[in-house]
């Protein structure tokens, strides 16, 4: 029996390219079908979680929403990699800037992904694993960044369980050279290491957890281009 299509992706096996670009906002992921992708076939709207396949520069790539949460980016990775024989996920989405020298529309490679989530302790480790990126993704990630002249940096960043924190203690991760905090990139690092794939993360800084910039939920739907050209760039 098939595994696909799967109970939360609507696409059967060969819909779906080897590498998806992955945003947590459905609407971001149209977006990108709509400026970027050649000639894109949407192939799933189960909970109205967009997915499109097309070529970009004549390569095939597929691009997909996974919601908001380690829970949901969990569920639609784990299905990618595992029934659908997709090899890389880029994650592109937005972050809350932690280091006073970010900036709004700087973007952050995640090298790690620190998580405050319990999802790790399903593999029973006697250890606290360390969620990390594909380091050939990050290199290319870097080398686009510097041939385009986008700000970036490159570190750790906190996947959160939480967005409504009552004692986020952020000053403390902040301590840690932290550079932002996001909501997903553990689990994907997670998934694309169980699974033996690739997984990079990348973010636009939204907002700022010490100065208090902020952006609108439609700046970051629309103009966060910069990270999409920089993920476009490691097909």
């Amino acid at each position: 029996m098939s595994n696909t299509p799967t109970p939360h992706i609507g696409a059967h096996k060969g819909e779906i390219a080897e590498t998806v670009i992955m945003a947590g906002d459905p609407l971001r992921v149209k977006f990108m079908a709509e400026h970027y992708l050649e000639n894109p076939v949407q192939f799933n709207n189960v909970r109205s979680m967009l997915g499109f396949t097309g070529t970009y520069k004549g390569r095939p790539v597929s691009v997909m929403g996974h919601g908001m949460g380690i829970p949901s980016i969990a569920i639609y990775t784990y299905e990618l990699y595992n029934f659908y024989g997709v090899k890389t996920i880029i994650r592109i989405g937005s972050a809350g800037a932690y280091q006073k020298d970010l900036h709004i529309g700087d973007l952050v490679i995640a090298m790690g992904a620190c998580t405050d989530s319990n999802y790790g302790s399903q593999y029973g480790l006697p250890g606290t694993f360390c969620p990390i990126a594909d380091y050939d993704l990050l290199v290319k990630a870097v080398e686009t960044c510097k041939t385009l002249g986008y700000p970036y940096k490159v570190g750790n960043v906190l996947s959160s369980d939480i967005f409504y924190h009552e004692n986020a203690q952020a000053d403390k991760w902040a301590q840690m050279g932290v550079l932002a905090v996001e909501m997903e990139a553990s689990a994907l690092y997670m998934n694309a290491a169980r699974s033996g794939n690739k997984a990079l993360a990348l973010f636009t800084i939204s907002d700022h957890i010490v100065t208090g910039e902020a952006t609108s939920s439609e700046q970051r739907q629309n103009t966060f281009t910069h990270m999409m050209d920089v993920a476009l760039s490691l097909i």
